[in-house]
């Protein structure tokens, strides 16, 4: 079974087109994908962890 696709949080942030400091503000108010820390401390975010996020936030204008 492949390994599901992890994001960085470089990555996120690239892709969403927000800086690191919005998305820990984001984070903090509970409005932002979730995450995985590893033992390092760094995060992680699973593809269809975010995907799932972005689909909940559709406008459906």
């Amino acid at each position: 079974m492949p390994t599901p696709r992890m994001l960085t949080l470089v990555d996120l942030c690239e892709e969403l087109q927000i800086s690191r400091s919005t998305f820990y503000d984001r984070r903090a108010k509970g409005r932002a994908p979730k995450c995985l820390k590893l033992p390092n401390g760094d995060l992680r975010i699973r593809r269809a962890d975010l995907d799932h996020w972005l689909d909940t936030r559709e406008d459906n204008a």
